[in-house]
């Protein structure tokens, strides 16, 4: 699978300077984590889950998370699992080229190792488990049930714990929650793919929610968090975890309005400009903003819960030329003993240590999502992405 691999070759061609590369749920760990893009919940409970889950793998969608907890009630986790089992059995009759990284959202501990032996043969379509109000306490019985049910099937199972309980986002006990939370996932290092952020849990705390025309950055107890949580958990020393952004909860925008927008723009300056102050008008400039927060302040990937919200997410992650170019020039062997240079953009200075773990990363993020051509902006990849 790769990021935009549901677009025709040639309008590939056209849009990247670099065209994203491909992986496989096979890949290694850190490919993987900076590959998760927007990762589409759905409820387990869907009763054409498996059409679904392939009909999102056409679009553009490369992960999924199958939900047991929020998404569905008390009452129907029992069916919601019955229907994962038989839903798994369908998909795997179907090519497996086709989907995307798939994974359970589940409550308890037990449900991890009791999915994988009625999953049986289908498990082979898992790439592992997402965690909810991970902690340490809550956290390592998840974990060892991971482990337990990799070992008993002989499958590689990822985790990836969601950060969403009151202990981290009071004050008083953040940082102690924080210092076990890592070292919980840093002794099961190998496991943990990604951590995500349960932003909806934290406002729920205080009674609050963002509008559409809000970031979850506007929101001061809620920003204060995610600095905490960048600042212990995501360094770029080699001992942090790729997190993930929060969800966004509104999807009155979807493809059908974007499509006779797009369609009447050849995307010259003028026509890009205004097409994105329709875009604006739609209600948009909300998810656009907080994507380009999340990057900003070192989330990669994002929690989505509407198709909608998928290909913005892609399309703002794709590497810029300009940062592509100032990413291999701060990384070139002669480099390595620092100092300053002017940008082949001419438009900024490039500290060679300072920039060092940015272009790093630039790079990682430009080998799953590409880089895009010079003239090629937000606006073209996101008509592409759409298409006709």
């Amino acid at each position: 699978m790769r990021h935009f691999g549901h677009i025709a070759p040639a309008v590939r061609k056209r849009l990247f300077y670099r065209e994203p590369g491909e992986f496989t749920p096979a890949s290694p760990a850190r490919l993987l984590s900076a590959a998760l893009g927007a990762t589409l919940y759905s409820p387990a409970t869907r009763p054409r889950l498996a059409d679904d889950v392939v009909k999102q793998g056409a679009r553009g969608v490369v992960s999924m998370v199958l939900c047991l907890e929020d998404s569905i009630g008390d009452a129907d986790v029992t069916a919601g699992e019955e229907n994962l089992v038989h839903q798994f059995a369908d998909l795997a009759g179907r090519p497996a080229a086709d989907l995307p990284l798939l994974f359970i959202r589940v409550r308890a501990p037990e449900q991890i190792p009791d999915l994988v032996r009625r999953l049986g043969p289908s498990v082979r379509l898992l790439s592992g488990f997402v965690l909810p109000k991970f902690t340490a306490e809550r956290g390592i019985p998840f974990l060892e049930a991971l482990t337990t049910a990799e070992s008993g099937s002989g499958h590689r199972l990822y985790a990836m714990p969601v950060l969403e309980s009151p202990e981290l986002l009071y004050r008083e006990t953040r940082v102690e929650t924080l210092e076990g939370i890592f070292r919980a996932v840093d002794k099961y290092r190998d496991r943990v793919l990604a951590l995500r952020l349960g932003v909806t849990d934290f406002c729920s705390s205080y009674g609050l929610r963002r509008g559409p025309d809000m970031t979850a950055y506007d929101i001061q107890v809620v920003a204060s968090v995610i600095s905490d949580v960048v600042n212990m958990l995501a360094r770029a020393d080699g001992t942090g975890f790729t997190v993930t952004g929060p969800v966004w909860e509104y999807f009155r925008v979807q493809e059908r309005m974007f499509k006779p927008l797009l369609r009447q723009s050849p995307f010259h300056e003028v026509q890009a400009v205004a097409l994105r102050e329709k875009l604006i008008e739609h209600a948009m400039d909300g998810l656009l903003r907080e994507i380009s927060l999340d990057r900003a302040n070192g989330l990669l990937g994002k929690t989505c819960i509407h198709p909608s919200h998928v290909l913005p997410v892609h399309a703002l992650s794709v590497v810029s030329h300009e940062e592509f170019s100032d990413a291999q020039d701060i990384l070139r062997p002669e480099r390595g003993g620092g100092g300053v240079l002017r940008s082949a953009y001419t438009n900024k200075m490039n500290e060679v240590k300072p920039h060092r773990a940015w272009a790093e990363r630039t790079l990682l993020r430009a080998e799953v999502f590409g880089v895009a051509n010079e003239d090629i902006g937000f606006v073209e990849l996101l008509a592409a992405g759409l298409g006709d």
